[in-house]
């Protein structure tokens, strides 16, 4: 636990100066590179979009902490005492194997809060900007409980539980960089197996075609494997497919939920609530219009 909590054992703590200093090299960027010619130039950064997605950087990372102690006792337990071996952490193998095996549950993970009502609640503040960009990386979900589920599979399987946060380090390191319009199409290997700023930048979009596409943390791999790849054929529309018109961070944080409370309440069924928290987002209800008839009768 100890060695959990020590943030110079954490590898985003090595990667914030290069974060900063990747965000002032794409401010440059921004200023200075000609974009005249694009018929739809790059969205770039906005002051009160940009403080938004710092401070809820910030703020997660106490909510990331509670995370980490809760899940790290849980996995432990279940390292100790359920896993029928434990992998050897001084392999070879065995730091490309935890790395893959996190990539996976992540993409698990992510794939589950945006299909699931209950969970897109917790991950549509990341969403929220119509920006993309360095900072846009930053604005982070206050609520990563989800997660939970999906590695809790990896310390029974014989993956000592720090080492899985520290994959998880690395995932988000490497995530923070894809986060950019600065950067075209890579080579076409690296596109084939790895998640690039083209395919995130895909997965923000809001355009229909876009939708609930490239799940990817590090490896695009998965996507390719689960059918739910899609290619950059043209600059994504950015945001939410409703328009947030508002700055403040517990609206964007939890007023989802707020919605799927009144929502529940006013269900008329268990099935209706049931939707509400675990349909897709934007469920709703089909009613019978012969009842719906008869009840206006009445």
């Amino acid at each position: 636990m100890h060695d959990l909590l020590d943030p110079m054992k954490n590898p985003v703590t090595y990667a914030i100066p290069f974060f900063l200093l990747t965000i002032l090299i794409e401010l440059a960027a921004l200023r200075w590179l000609d974009h005249e010619d694009d018929p739809k130039p790059p969205t770039g950064y906005l002051g009160k979009d940009t403080r938004t997605s710092l401070t809820m950087g910030l703020v997660s990372l106490v909510f990331t902490l509670a995370f980490k102690v809760g899940s790290f006792l849980v996995y432990s337990l279940v390292f100790v005492h359920f896993a029928p071996f434990h992998l050897p952490t001084d392999a070879w193998w065995y730091w490309p194997a935890v790395v893959v095996a996190v990539d996976l549950g992540f993409y698990g993970s992510h794939r589950f809060v945006h299909r699931v009502n209950v969970g897109w609640a917790a991950h549509q503040a990341h969403h929220s900007s119509e920006y993309m960009n360095f900072g846009t990386a930053l604005r982070q979900k206050w609520n990563p409980w989800f997660e939970f589920f999906f590695w809790l599979p990896l310390p029974f399987l014989g993956f000592s539980p720090w080492t899985i946060y520290v994959a998880f380090g690395v995932n988000l390191v490497f995530q923070f960089f894809v986060h950019t319009e600065t950067i075209g199409k890579l080579p076409r290997p690296i596109e084939l197996v790895f998640n690039t700023p083209s395919h995130h930048r895909v997965h923000h979009g809001s355009d229909p075609e876009y939708l609930d596409k490239n799940y990817a943390g590090m490896l695009i791999i998965w996507d390719r494997m689960f059918g739910t790849f899609q290619p950059e054929l043209h600059r994504p529309t950015y945001g939410l497919t409703k328009k947030v018109e508002t700055y403040n961070l517990l609206a964007l944080q939890y007023g989802d939920y707020a919605q799927i409370t009144r929502n529940v309440r006013s269900a008329t069924s268990w099935r209706e609530r049931a939707g509400y928290l675990f349909g897709p987002p934007g469920w709703e209800p089909t009613r019978d219009p012969a009842r719906l008839s008869a009840a206006g009768a009445d």
